[in-house]
């Protein structure tokens, strides 16, 4: 496992990251939690050391910090989220900071979080929605400030508005924010434009989340792909969409000559190839998926003719809408 730092703050961590949104029994259908156990297991024994949660993740913090209070041995870095108090994904323009992330609000969310799992800190805490009408307004960066002197959260973090890269320019350039988590996948490089050079200037970490396009850039979703009843999922690819995504899959496969079940790979190696990215965070809910996604921190980047391809594959779209 190769290791980047994550942002200013010198904190090293694996390039492979561990998204653990499925394994949370919830929106995702599927997961066990002895499996979930297991792969998390796995994962640290093959390097991984960031694990990203949430409070609104289910069951994802108490299993994550079930596996992390088991494997005290080993330095495991755990990312979690402040859901907005106002329940809104995500964030519309013209709110007040006092409706979303009010410093009490902050300060409930992260107890119940280290409450869920056991752990006596938090080594990245993230707003689950971001707007940069937000920066030099309300209490929240006070509060931010309190409880990394209390020694209850190393780093502040932020998760992007879906598809909305440029809505943290101005809190990346302010200087109060440590990371950011942001969807950047071979679909949506929009990140590339400004958001990552802006990171790599402020020395700001970059978590990229959605690289597989929840499972479209996996080759592995055609125009007949079912998903079990009350999967997240099935409305992700409603309609006509999974189609779609099989078309522009199979133009990816054909323009870079490579076999269909190769796709999940060369999409990882995509955003790895970014320099300004700290992790990727793929959603890893078995064993074999562990295995497979952490075999990819091999130190071999996409080659620049490989890249100049997948820069014509853009494709500006918003499935979570």
């Amino acid at each position: 496992m190769r290791y980047r730092e994550l942002g200013r703050g010198g904190v090293s961590v694996s390039e492979i990251g561990y998204g653990a949104w499925g394994i949370g029994e919830s929106a995702w259908v599927g997961a066990s939690e002895d499996e979930s156990v297991r792969a998390l297991h796995r994962a640290i024994d093959l390097g991984v050391n960031f694990i990203d949660t949430a409070r609104g993740y289910g069951e994802s913090e108490r299993i994550v910090g079930r596996v992390v209070r088991e494997r005290a041995d080993d330095e495991v870095l755990v990312a979690t989220k402040v859901p907005p108090r106002n329940r809104r994904w995500p964030a519309p323009d013209g709110l007040d900071p006092a409706e979303t992330f009010p410093g009490e609000h902050i300060r409930d969310s992260l107890e119940s979080s280290l409450r869920a799992s056991g752990l006596d800190h938090f080594d990245v805490l993230q707003f689950h929605v971001w707007s940069d009408d937000w920066v030099g307004r309300g209490d929240w960066l006070e509060t931010i400030t309190q409880l990394k002197q209390e020694g209850k959260i190393r780093l502040f973090g932020v998760s992007i508005n879906d598809h909305q890269p440029d809505n943290a320019l101005a809190l990346v350039r302010s200087g109060a924010v440590d990371c950011v988590q942001v969807i950047y996948n071979v679909f949506d490089q929009a990140p590339a434009d400004a958001l990552l050079p802006a990171c790599e200037e402020h020395r700001v970490g970059v978590i990229v989340r959605v690289a597989l396009d929840e499972g479209g850039l996996t080759g592995r979703i055609t125009a007949g792909t079912t998903f079990p009843e009350g999967d997240w999922r099935n409305r992700y690819f409603r309609g006509d969409r999974a189609a779609q995504v099989e078309r522009r899959v199979a133009a990816i496969v054909a323009d870079l000559g490579i076999a269909p079940d190769e796709m999940a790979e060369t999409a990882l190696r995509f955003v790895l190839s970014s320099p300004a990215v700290s992790t990727v965070i793929p959603g890893m809910r078995s064993v074999r998926n562990v295995v497979r996604n952490t075999a990819l921190s091999d130190g071999r980047p996409l080659t620049a003719e490989q890249l100049t391809v997948l820069a014509k594959h853009r494709w500006q779209r918003n499935f979570y809408s």
